[in-house]
Protein backbone atom coordinates (compact mmCIF):
# COMPACT_ATOMS: atom_id res chain seq x y z
CA UNK A 1 0.00 0.00 0.00
CA UNK A 2 1.05 3.54 -0.48
CA UNK A 3 2.42 5.04 2.64
CA UNK A 4 1.17 8.15 1.85
CA UNK A 5 -2.67 6.22 1.99
CA UNK A 6 -1.70 3.52 4.45
CA UNK A 7 -4.39 6.31 7.09
CA UNK A 8 -6.55 7.07 4.36
CA UNK A 9 -9.80 5.18 6.16
CA UNK A 10 -8.98 7.92 9.25
CA UNK A 11 -8.38 11.32 6.85
CA UNK A 12 -11.05 10.63 4.29
CA UNK A 13 -14.12 12.52 5.02
CA UNK A 14 -17.17 11.49 2.49
CA UNK A 15 -20.23 14.39 2.43
CA UNK A 16 -22.84 15.86 0.64
CA UNK A 17 -23.53 18.50 -0.99
CA UNK A 18 -25.63 20.34 -3.47
CA UNK A 19 -25.50 19.61 -7.31
CA UNK A 20 -26.08 23.00 -8.78
CA UNK A 21 -23.23 25.10 -9.54
CA UNK A 22 -23.49 27.76 -7.25
CA UNK A 23 -21.87 25.58 -4.34
CA UNK A 24 -18.59 26.90 -3.30
CA UNK A 25 -16.59 23.65 -3.98
CA UNK A 26 -18.82 23.18 -7.43
CA UNK A 27 -15.70 24.38 -9.72
CA UNK A 28 -13.15 21.44 -7.32
CA UNK A 29 -16.03 18.93 -8.83
CA UNK A 30 -15.71 20.29 -12.37
CA UNK A 31 -11.85 20.01 -12.10
CA UNK A 32 -11.85 16.37 -10.85
CA UNK A 33 -14.55 15.42 -13.82
CA UNK A 34 -12.66 16.84 -16.79
CA UNK A 35 -9.21 15.18 -15.28
CA UNK A 36 -11.53 11.70 -15.49
CA UNK A 37 -12.09 13.05 -19.40
CA UNK A 38 -15.85 13.81 -17.76
CA UNK A 39 -18.43 17.16 -17.49
CA UNK A 40 -20.73 18.01 -14.96
CA UNK A 41 -24.46 17.03 -16.06
CA UNK A 42 -26.81 20.44 -15.71
CA UNK A 43 -29.32 18.75 -13.64
CA UNK A 44 -27.55 16.55 -10.34
CA UNK A 45 -29.77 16.68 -7.35
CA UNK A 46 -27.07 15.71 -5.02
CA UNK A 47 -23.13 15.00 -5.29
CA UNK A 48 -21.22 12.91 -2.46
CA UNK A 49 -18.21 14.14 -2.36
CA UNK A 50 -15.12 12.32 -0.56
CA UNK A 51 -11.85 14.85 1.25
CA UNK A 52 -9.13 13.44 1.68
CA UNK A 53 -6.61 15.93 3.92
CA UNK A 54 -9.27 18.30 2.57
CA UNK A 55 -8.79 17.56 -1.19
CA UNK A 56 -11.76 16.64 -3.33
CA UNK A 57 -10.24 13.24 -4.51
CA UNK A 58 -13.75 11.99 -5.48
CA UNK A 59 -17.57 12.65 -6.54
CA UNK A 60 -20.89 11.15 -7.51
CA UNK A 61 -24.00 12.45 -8.49
CA UNK A 62 -27.39 11.87 -8.28
CA UNK A 63 -29.99 12.90 -10.42
CA UNK A 64 -33.36 12.06 -9.35
CA UNK A 65 -33.25 7.95 -9.62
CA UNK A 66 -30.10 8.11 -12.17
CA UNK A 67 -26.59 7.87 -10.80
CA UNK A 68 -23.78 10.00 -12.97
CA UNK A 69 -20.80 11.76 -12.86
CA UNK A 70 -18.87 9.37 -10.67
CA UNK A 71 -14.86 10.43 -11.36
CA UNK A 72 -12.37 9.28 -8.70
CA UNK A 73 -9.03 11.02 -8.08
CA UNK A 74 -5.84 8.91 -10.21
CA UNK A 75 -3.67 8.72 -6.61
CA UNK A 76 -6.13 6.82 -4.87
CA UNK A 77 -7.65 4.29 -7.56
CA UNK A 78 -8.23 0.93 -6.02
CA UNK A 79 -9.41 1.81 -2.72
CA UNK A 80 -12.82 2.01 -3.08
CA UNK A 81 -14.08 5.24 -2.39
CA UNK A 82 -16.07 4.77 -5.00
CA UNK A 83 -18.10 2.16 -2.78
CA UNK A 84 -18.06 5.03 0.15
CA UNK A 85 -19.40 7.41 -2.35
CA UNK A 86 -22.51 5.18 -3.40
CA UNK A 87 -23.08 4.36 0.01
CA UNK A 88 -23.95 8.01 0.89
CA UNK A 89 -25.59 8.56 -2.30
CA UNK A 90 -27.97 5.97 -1.46
CA UNK A 91 -29.09 7.39 1.79
CA UNK A 92 -29.94 10.26 -0.15
CA UNK A 93 -31.37 8.41 -2.59
CA UNK A 94 -33.71 6.52 -0.42
CA UNK A 95 -34.65 10.10 1.62
CA UNK A 96 -35.53 11.32 -1.66
CA UNK A 97 -38.13 8.04 -2.37
CA UNK A 98 -35.66 6.51 -4.95
CA UNK A 99 -35.76 2.90 -3.95
CA UNK A 100 -34.20 1.59 -7.34
CA UNK A 101 -31.07 3.02 -8.88
CA UNK A 102 -29.69 3.41 -12.80
CA UNK A 103 -26.30 4.73 -13.84
CA UNK A 104 -24.93 5.13 -17.59
CA UNK A 105 -21.47 5.09 -17.81
CA UNK A 106 -18.32 4.84 -19.50
CA UNK A 107 -18.21 0.89 -20.57
CA UNK A 108 -14.77 1.36 -18.42
CA UNK A 109 -16.66 1.63 -15.27
CA UNK A 110 -19.07 -0.97 -15.94
CA UNK A 111 -17.10 -3.79 -13.40
CA UNK A 112 -16.91 -0.91 -10.69
CA UNK A 113 -20.46 -0.21 -10.61
CA UNK A 114 -21.00 -4.24 -10.94
CA UNK A 115 -18.73 -4.28 -7.67
CA UNK A 116 -21.12 -2.14 -5.58
CA UNK A 117 -24.50 -4.43 -7.22
CA UNK A 118 -25.32 -3.33 -10.22
CA UNK A 119 -26.13 -5.35 -12.90
CA UNK A 120 -25.43 -4.46 -17.03
CA UNK A 121 -28.97 -4.63 -18.84
CA UNK A 122 -27.67 -2.42 -21.94
CA UNK A 123 -24.06 -1.58 -23.37
CA UNK A 124 -22.52 -0.08 -27.04
CA UNK A 125 -19.21 -0.86 -26.94
CA UNK A 126 -17.19 2.24 -26.45
CA UNK A 127 -19.77 4.47 -25.81
CA UNK A 128 -21.99 3.56 -23.17
CA UNK A 129 -23.76 1.08 -20.83
CA UNK A 130 -26.69 0.99 -18.51
CA UNK A 131 -26.59 -0.71 -14.84
CA UNK A 132 -29.24 -1.12 -12.32
CA UNK A 133 -29.24 -1.76 -8.84
CA UNK A 134 -32.22 -4.32 -8.74
CA UNK A 135 -30.98 -7.50 -9.83
CA UNK A 136 -35.01 -8.36 -11.35
CA UNK A 137 -35.43 -5.27 -12.20
CA UNK A 138 -35.99 -5.11 -16.10
CA UNK A 139 -36.87 -9.05 -15.58
CA UNK A 140 -40.13 -8.14 -13.65
CA UNK A 141 -40.86 -4.96 -15.79
CA UNK A 142 -41.10 -7.59 -18.86
CA UNK A 143 -43.15 -9.85 -16.79
CA UNK A 144 -45.97 -7.03 -16.07
CA UNK A 145 -46.01 -6.36 -19.63
CA UNK A 146 -46.32 -10.49 -20.87
CA UNK A 147 -49.87 -9.75 -18.56
CA UNK A 148 -50.97 -7.11 -21.39
CA UNK A 149 -49.95 -9.84 -24.09
CA UNK A 150 -52.62 -10.60 -26.40
CA UNK A 151 -52.58 -12.71 -29.47
CA UNK A 152 -52.58 -11.93 -33.08
CA UNK A 153 -50.41 -13.22 -36.06
CA UNK A 154 -48.68 -9.64 -36.47
CA UNK A 155 -48.24 -7.74 -33.61
CA UNK A 156 -46.91 -4.04 -33.64
CA UNK A 157 -45.06 -1.45 -31.10
CA UNK A 158 -44.94 2.57 -31.51
CA UNK A 159 -43.23 4.82 -28.80
CA UNK A 160 -44.12 7.97 -28.84
CA UNK A 161 -43.87 11.35 -27.00
CA UNK A 162 -46.71 12.95 -27.92
CA UNK A 163 -45.94 16.49 -27.64
CA UNK A 164 -48.60 17.13 -27.84
CA UNK A 165 -50.55 14.16 -29.72
CA UNK A 166 -51.58 14.73 -32.95
CA UNK A 167 -53.37 13.79 -36.06
CA UNK A 168 -50.04 12.98 -37.38
CA UNK A 169 -49.85 10.22 -34.86
CA UNK A 170 -53.58 9.15 -35.08
CA UNK A 171 -52.18 8.37 -38.42
CA UNK A 172 -48.82 6.48 -38.23
CA UNK A 173 -51.33 4.51 -35.07
CA UNK A 174 -54.04 3.85 -38.73
CA UNK A 175 -50.96 2.93 -40.57
CA UNK A 176 -49.86 0.11 -37.60
CA UNK A 177 -53.25 -0.98 -36.94
CA UNK A 178 -53.88 -1.64 -41.07
CA UNK A 179 -51.23 -3.71 -41.05
CA UNK A 180 -51.16 -5.86 -37.71
CA UNK A 181 -53.67 -7.14 -35.61
CA UNK A 182 -52.28 -5.95 -32.18
CA UNK A 183 -50.59 -2.46 -31.71
CA UNK A 184 -48.33 -1.80 -28.42
CA UNK A 185 -48.21 1.69 -27.79
CA UNK A 186 -45.75 3.05 -25.37
CA UNK A 187 -45.58 6.80 -23.88
CA UNK A 188 -41.88 7.94 -23.17
CA UNK A 189 -42.68 8.77 -19.38
CA UNK A 190 -40.06 11.39 -18.60
CA UNK A 191 -40.98 14.97 -17.59
CA UNK A 192 -38.39 17.25 -19.97
CA UNK A 193 -40.84 18.22 -22.54
CA UNK A 194 -42.98 21.26 -23.09
CA UNK A 195 -46.38 19.12 -22.30
CA UNK A 196 -45.77 16.99 -19.13
CA UNK A 197 -45.76 12.93 -18.91
CA UNK A 198 -49.36 12.90 -16.96
CA UNK A 199 -50.61 15.27 -20.55
CA UNK A 200 -49.14 13.54 -22.80
CA UNK A 201 -50.76 10.23 -21.66
CA UNK A 202 -53.89 11.74 -21.16
CA UNK A 203 -53.76 12.95 -24.33
CA UNK A 204 -52.82 9.61 -26.36
CA UNK A 205 -55.20 7.45 -24.05
CA UNK A 206 -58.16 10.33 -24.91
CA UNK A 207 -57.05 10.71 -28.59
CA UNK A 208 -57.11 6.84 -29.33
CA UNK A 209 -61.03 6.32 -28.17
CA UNK A 210 -62.90 7.25 -31.15
CA UNK A 211 -60.58 5.29 -33.27
CA UNK A 212 -62.52 2.38 -34.88
CA UNK A 213 -59.48 0.63 -34.01
CA UNK A 214 -59.12 1.28 -30.85
CA UNK A 215 -59.87 -2.67 -29.62
CA UNK A 216 -56.11 -3.19 -31.52
CA UNK A 217 -54.39 -0.90 -29.52
CA UNK A 218 -52.90 -1.29 -26.45
CA UNK A 219 -51.68 1.99 -24.53
CA UNK A 220 -49.18 1.98 -21.81
CA UNK A 221 -47.95 4.25 -19.59
CA UNK A 222 -44.14 5.51 -19.42
CA UNK A 223 -41.17 3.61 -17.83
CA UNK A 224 -37.81 4.29 -17.69
CA UNK A 225 -36.88 1.19 -19.59
CA UNK A 226 -38.71 3.28 -22.48
CA UNK A 227 -34.96 5.64 -22.75
CA UNK A 228 -35.62 9.38 -23.48
CA UNK A 229 -32.83 10.90 -25.20
CA UNK A 230 -33.73 14.15 -23.53
CA UNK A 231 -32.70 12.45 -20.34
CA UNK A 232 -30.04 10.60 -21.62
CA UNK A 233 -26.76 11.16 -20.16
CA UNK A 234 -23.93 13.15 -21.68
CA UNK A 235 -20.90 13.96 -19.21
CA UNK A 236 -18.83 10.97 -20.37
CA UNK A 237 -19.46 11.34 -24.12
CA UNK A 238 -18.10 14.18 -26.54
CA UNK A 239 -20.14 15.23 -28.88
CA UNK A 240 -24.18 14.72 -30.32
CA UNK A 241 -23.02 12.12 -32.42
CA UNK A 242 -21.87 9.75 -29.62
CA UNK A 243 -24.91 10.35 -27.29
CA UNK A 244 -27.19 9.76 -30.06
CA UNK A 245 -25.61 6.48 -31.17
CA UNK A 246 -25.05 5.72 -27.20
CA UNK A 247 -28.55 6.39 -26.65
CA UNK A 248 -30.22 4.36 -29.88
CA UNK A 249 -28.08 1.67 -28.90
CA UNK A 250 -29.26 1.50 -24.83
CA UNK A 251 -32.94 2.29 -26.13
CA UNK A 252 -33.24 -0.35 -29.01
CA UNK A 253 -31.65 -3.00 -27.30
CA UNK A 254 -33.43 -2.80 -24.53
CA UNK A 255 -36.97 -2.95 -26.49
CA UNK A 256 -36.03 -5.71 -28.47
CA UNK A 257 -34.70 -7.80 -25.79
CA UNK A 258 -37.21 -7.32 -23.08
CA UNK A 259 -40.24 -5.37 -23.94
CA UNK A 260 -40.62 -6.78 -28.03
CA UNK A 261 -40.04 -10.34 -26.13
CA UNK A 262 -42.90 -10.27 -23.53
CA UNK A 263 -45.10 -8.56 -26.09
CA UNK A 264 -44.40 -10.31 -28.88
CA UNK A 265 -43.47 -7.42 -30.94
CA UNK A 266 -42.13 -8.22 -34.50
CA UNK A 267 -43.17 -5.01 -36.01
CA UNK A 268 -41.89 -1.66 -35.07
CA UNK A 269 -43.33 1.50 -36.78
CA UNK A 270 -42.07 5.20 -36.88
CA UNK A 271 -43.30 8.36 -39.27
CA UNK A 272 -40.48 9.81 -41.73
CA UNK A 273 -38.13 12.57 -39.90
CA UNK A 274 -37.69 15.29 -42.63
CA UNK A 275 -36.83 18.08 -39.78
CA UNK A 276 -35.16 16.56 -37.13
CA UNK A 277 -31.55 14.92 -37.76
CA UNK A 278 -30.88 13.52 -34.35
CA UNK A 279 -34.40 12.00 -35.09
CA UNK A 280 -33.40 10.84 -38.28
CA UNK A 281 -30.15 9.26 -37.13
CA UNK A 282 -32.20 7.09 -34.72
CA UNK A 283 -34.62 6.17 -37.25
CA UNK A 284 -31.83 5.09 -38.93
CA UNK A 285 -30.14 3.09 -35.82
CA UNK A 286 -32.92 0.83 -35.82
CA UNK A 287 -32.23 -1.26 -38.66
CA UNK A 288 -29.08 -2.15 -36.98
CA UNK A 289 -30.05 -2.78 -33.72
CA UNK A 290 -33.37 -4.11 -34.04
CA UNK A 291 -32.88 -6.35 -37.37
CA UNK A 292 -29.58 -6.80 -37.94
CA UNK A 293 -27.46 -6.38 -34.65
CA UNK A 294 -26.84 -10.24 -33.55
CA UNK A 295 -29.29 -11.27 -30.71
CA UNK A 296 -31.36 -14.18 -28.59
CA UNK A 297 -34.22 -12.09 -29.43
CA UNK A 298 -35.73 -12.53 -32.43
CA UNK A 299 -35.18 -9.96 -35.28
CA UNK A 300 -38.02 -6.79 -35.69
CA UNK A 301 -39.52 -5.26 -39.30
CA UNK A 302 -39.24 -1.42 -38.92
CA UNK A 303 -41.97 0.13 -41.02
CA UNK A 304 -41.46 4.13 -41.92
CA UNK A 305 -44.43 5.53 -42.48
CA UNK A 306 -44.77 9.16 -44.83
CA UNK A 307 -45.46 11.70 -42.71
CA UNK A 308 -49.06 13.14 -43.24
CA UNK A 309 -50.13 16.86 -44.40
CA UNK A 310 -48.30 19.40 -46.53
CA UNK A 311 -45.81 21.22 -44.40
CA UNK A 312 -45.83 17.50 -42.81
CA UNK A 313 -47.93 17.59 -39.25
CA UNK A 314 -45.85 17.42 -36.66
CA UNK A 315 -46.06 18.16 -32.24
CA UNK A 316 -43.26 21.46 -33.11
CA UNK A 317 -45.71 23.22 -35.79
CA UNK A 318 -48.42 22.60 -33.07
CA UNK A 319 -46.18 23.95 -30.49
CA UNK A 320 -45.60 27.09 -32.52
CA UNK A 321 -49.36 27.47 -33.42
CA UNK A 322 -50.11 27.24 -29.98
CA UNK A 323 -47.43 30.21 -29.41
CA UNK A 324 -48.38 32.56 -31.20
CA UNK A 325 -52.00 31.73 -30.13
CA UNK A 326 -53.15 30.36 -33.52
CA UNK A 327 -56.26 28.13 -32.79
CA UNK A 328 -57.79 27.89 -36.24
CA UNK A 329 -54.79 25.82 -37.42
CA UNK A 330 -53.85 24.10 -34.22
CA UNK A 331 -57.96 22.49 -35.05
CA UNK A 332 -56.00 21.25 -38.75
CA UNK A 333 -53.41 19.67 -36.56
CA UNK A 334 -54.45 18.03 -33.46
CA UNK A 335 -57.78 15.88 -32.17
CA UNK A 336 -60.43 17.40 -30.31
CA UNK A 337 -59.14 16.15 -27.14
CA UNK A 338 -55.90 16.80 -27.54
CA UNK A 339 -57.70 20.65 -29.00
CA UNK A 340 -59.46 20.66 -25.15
CA UNK A 341 -56.22 19.84 -23.00
CA UNK A 342 -54.66 22.91 -24.80
CA UNK A 343 -57.13 25.34 -24.41
CA UNK A 344 -57.96 24.41 -20.79
CA UNK A 345 -54.58 24.78 -19.71
CA UNK A 346 -53.13 27.83 -22.27
CA UNK A 347 -56.14 30.19 -22.20
CA UNK A 348 -56.31 32.78 -19.85
CA UNK A 349 -59.93 33.02 -18.00
CA UNK A 350 -62.63 34.89 -20.10
CA UNK A 351 -66.32 35.78 -19.97
CA UNK A 352 -68.21 32.99 -20.16
CA UNK A 353 -70.32 34.40 -23.16
CA UNK A 354 -67.12 34.74 -25.34
CA UNK A 355 -65.52 31.92 -24.61
CA UNK A 356 -64.77 29.68 -27.47
CA UNK A 357 -65.96 25.73 -26.74
CA UNK A 358 -63.22 22.89 -27.87
CA UNK A 359 -66.12 20.83 -28.75
CA UNK A 360 -67.88 23.12 -31.32
CA UNK A 361 -69.41 26.22 -30.65
CA UNK A 362 -69.12 29.45 -28.67
CA UNK A 363 -70.55 28.56 -25.62
CA UNK A 364 -73.67 30.62 -24.44
CA UNK A 365 -73.87 32.51 -28.43
CA UNK A 366 -76.98 30.78 -29.58
CA UNK A 367 -76.72 29.81 -33.08
CA UNK A 368 -73.01 30.03 -33.38
CA UNK A 369 -72.01 26.30 -33.76
CA UNK A 370 -68.89 26.45 -35.46
CA UNK A 371 -65.63 26.97 -33.73
CA UNK A 372 -62.02 26.89 -34.83
CA UNK A 373 -62.11 23.70 -32.66
CA UNK A 374 -64.38 21.53 -34.31
CA UNK A 375 -63.01 20.76 -37.03
CA UNK A 376 -62.32 16.73 -37.57
CA UNK A 377 -59.28 15.72 -39.67
CA UNK A 378 -59.93 12.77 -42.17
CA UNK A 379 -55.94 10.93 -42.72
CA UNK A 380 -56.16 11.14 -46.76
CA UNK A 381 -55.89 7.23 -46.98
CA UNK A 382 -53.45 4.75 -46.29
CA UNK A 383 -51.97 3.52 -49.34
CA UNK A 384 -48.37 3.44 -47.76
CA UNK A 385 -49.84 1.00 -44.92
CA UNK A 386 -51.74 -1.14 -47.46
CA UNK A 387 -48.61 -1.40 -48.95
CA UNK A 388 -46.78 -3.17 -46.44
CA UNK A 389 -49.10 -6.13 -46.89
Amino acid sequence: MNEGLSGMDDNLVVATMPGDADWPDATAIDALLAEAGLTREPHIDVFAVAYLDRRLVGCLGLDGGVVKCAAIAESIQGFNVLGRLFSELRCQALLAGHVNLRCYTKPSYRRRFEALGFTAIAEVPKYAVLLEDDPSGITDYAAGLATTFRPGKRIGGVVMNANPFTYGHRYLLEAATAYCDVVHVFVVGEDVSRFSYAQRFRMVSEGVQDMPQRDQLVVHPGSPYVVSRSTFPQYFLHDSADVTRAYTGIDLQIFRRHIATALGIRHRFLGTEPTSQITAEYNRGMGYWLREAPEAAPPISVHEIQRVGDPPISASRVRRALDAGRWDEIAELVPPTTAALLWEEFTPPVHPTKMLSPVGSFAGVPGKQDSPLSATYQPSGLAGANRLR
